[in-house]
């Protein structure tokens, strides 16, 4: 099937359109695929594009010469914020996207990242209309037909509903989701299986936010609150994401890492303050002794699946109080905060005493902590740290410097340490998804080493000095990456990357005591994207994976087409995808372009193809409607395979 209507796409390819789909950066897909592989933080690639699409709806105002506007890149350093914010302000307006390669600490690579999200229109009062009620609404149908489970609660289909309005300086919006096999509508108040929402104010003058319902929040570097995206992620991205402070509506659907209150945001010149209080129920598994009914916490149940009556009876059964306050002040080059918060459960949290890896895991129903964190910036250097203290003197320390010795090189360095014991459940700073048990050193550098020609490496050692998952004793780990681009022209993007991971873990062949192996993977991924026109993009890539000990090798082909007519409005992307690899150890991630606030990066395993075709129909500007079938065929023997494929839907109405 799929071959036919390949070729009659191609047949198709003399119908013209005016029209343009916004791209991902190949940067930023890189680091949505990293996200998907860390087993450790399985929600943080979702977060992560949910938040460009978000910015590609709406997009920065780089005319603004505000730092709180140009933070909302938020993939972008607090160096490279600030050194936007003073060229827009001593240069006045800036006139074409060629010119941010020319601003120190940005080349021609982090331009090209951030085009898809920024608009050069540098109005900043609101215009006559702004007070017009204006609503956007989308709705994301997902099925996988094959994959029928008779224990489930309800149906298979995934279903995901987002509203948005805005009016002036009002706005608000709603969210609502059910998983796969969940109940569509259920409970004493008949809702979906989770639902959010909030009202927003936004001001200029000494009220600047004000949020009631559902938000997130994030200070510092996060190692006391952020419920956003984690900082440094990639090895060898542009820079470290941006550590501003923020507060913002809930439109994710993680449904516990979120607060559900009221906040606040008040600024005097440079002073900034920041209240925040939640009341929240979120999932756990609830334990007893003396055959008392339920009365401690085992543990905080997080995945957000309720697809089984054992999984319903974990939902909401915790209520979590939470409440804090941020300050901050900015000099001229140097700014300095605190944040202080308190987190309260109606049950106590009781740990395994027959489990030695939770020896220094939260107990108790209270937990407190104080941050204070700094970043200045001194010529072309700037330097970032953040110290935050919880119960038991526990700690967490970020430091990190970022300095340009030239305007084609960049240089990071990132120290962190994490205390075994320090506990923050709202908190993810920079290269820890938990919140403890963990030292670390990241360094990396990007050089244009010729026109067009980038060199970027990277390499990050971590030491877990207590146990951890899969290691029942002290362990360490080393990820290594080296990347070269080359863009000869707007239209050509090469892309070449090796990488190298290295983790300890126990060895179940041993007796006793288990012992330890190194578990070690590496890969080689080469990729072309070509604009032949403003219409059709064409794009190959090859990976090639080995892993050790066991040896196990991968290797991935695709080939994929981009094309939107001119005289439809129709837009269609085609992925072919080849795969073979040994086993698991060998997996290989691949991102695919989706539904909007949807994402898919599959893990590809064992040998077989990957397919899909989606498509995309605009009416005028008022709506539109995205279909996507995607296939995935398992080779089993000479004459068996297996088939799994996945139906999406989306509908979306502007009015």
């Amino acid at each position: 099937m799929l071959k036919y209507i390949l070729i009659l796409f191609f047949l198709s390819l003399s119908f013209r359109s005016s029209g343009q789909e916004s791209k991902l950066s190949e940067a930023v897909v890189s680091i949505a695929e990293e996200l998907a592989a860390d087993d450790s933080d399985p929600e943080a690639a979702s977060t992560y594009i949910e938040r460009l699409y978000e910015l590609s709806e709406d997009k920065v105002k780089l005319n603004s010469s505000g730092e709180e506007e140009l933070s909302r890149l938020f993939f972008l350093s607090d160096f490279q914020v600030k050194a936007l914010a003073d060229y827009v302000h001593s240069s006045g307006r800036i006139n074409s996207v060629f010119e941010l390669a020319n601003i120190p600490g940005f080349d021609k690579e982090t331009a090209g990242m951030m085009i898809p999200f920024i608009t050069l229109d540098n109005k900043t009062t609101m215009n006559s209309d702004s007070a017009h009620w204006r609503n956007t609404s989308v709705t994301n149908l997902t099925c996988k037909p094959g994959n029928d489970d008779s224990s489930s609660s309800g149906s298979p289909w995934k279903i995901l509903t987002k509203y948005k309005f805005t009016s002036g300086s009002f706005s608000g919006g709603m969210t609502a989701e059910k998983d796969p096999g969940e109940k569509f509508i259920s409970g004493n108040t008949a809702l979906p299986d989770f639902f959010s929402a909030s009202l927003e104010y936004n001001g200029s003058g000494i009220v600047r936010r004000i949020i009631v319902g559902d938000y997130s929040a994030r200070f510092g570097q996060g190692t006391n609150i952020n419920t956003g995206i984690r900082s440094a992620l990639s090895l060898t991205s542009p820079g470290y994401m941006s550590a501003s402070n923020e507060v913002k509506p809930y439109t994710s659907a993680d449904e516990n890492n979120f607060f559900r209150g009221a906040a606040a945001e008040f600024s005097i010149k440079n002073l900034s303050v920041s209240l925040f209080y939640s009341k929240n129920r979120v999932d756990a598994t609830l334990g007893s002794s003396s055959g008392s009914s339920n009365n401690y916490i085992e543990n905080f149940y997080t995945t957000g699946l309720h697809n089984t009556r054992a999984l319903e009876m974990k939902k909401d059964v915790v209520s979590e109080l939470a409440y804090g306050t941020n300050l901050s002040y900015n000099f001229n080059n140097l700014r300095i905060g605190m944040t202080w918060s308190e987190n309260r459960f109606s049950l106590p949290v009781n740990r395994s005493e027959n489990n030695a890896e939770k020896l220094f895991d939260f107990e108790g129903d209270r937990n407190s902590l104080f941050s204070l964190y700094y970043n200045s910036l001194i010529k072309r250097i700037l330097f970032f740290g953040e110290y935050s203290a919880g119960r038991n003197n526990k700690h967490a320390i970020v430091q990190g410097v970022s300095l340009r010795p030239s305007d084609r090189l960049t240089i990071n360095f990132l120290i962190r340490n994490y205390d075994a014991g320090y506990s923050s459940f709202h908190g993810k700073g920079p290269g820890n998804s938990s919140s403890g048990n963990e030292h670390g050193i990241l360094g990396n550098f990007s050089f244009e080493a010729a026109k067009h020609l980038f060199l970027s490496a990277g390499c990050d050692i971590s030491s877990f000095p207590w146990l951890k998952y899969s290691c029942n004793s002290p362990s360490w780990g080393r990820k290594q990456e080296v990347r070269l681009k080359y863009l000869p022209v707007p239209e050509l993007t090469i892309d070449a990357a090796f990488n190298y991971r290295l983790s300890i873990a126990d060895d179940p062949e041993a007796n006793g005591i288990p012992g330890q192996k190194r578990l070690i993977t590496k890969s080689l991924k080469g990729s072309v994207k070509y604009s032949i026109n403003d219409d059709l993009i064409l794009g190959t890539r090859i990976d090639y994976k080995y892993a050790e000990p066991s040896g196990s090798r991968g290797m991935l082909m695709q080939q994929e087409v981009n094309y939107h007519f001119r005289q439809i409005p129709l837009t269609l992307w085609i992925r072919y995808c080849l795969f073979s690899t040994d086993d698991w150890d060998s997996r290989i991630y691949s991102y695919e372009n989706d539904l909007l606030y949807s994402f898919s990066i599959p893990s590809l395993s064992g040998a077989g193809s990957r397919s899909y075709i989606m498509a995309k129909w605009e009416v005028n500007d008022i709506a539109e409607m995205r279909i996507k079938y995607g296939i995935t065929t398992i080779i089993r023997g000479a004459n068996l395979s297996e088939n799994n494929d996945e139906i999406k839907v989306q509908f979306r109405i502007m009015f």
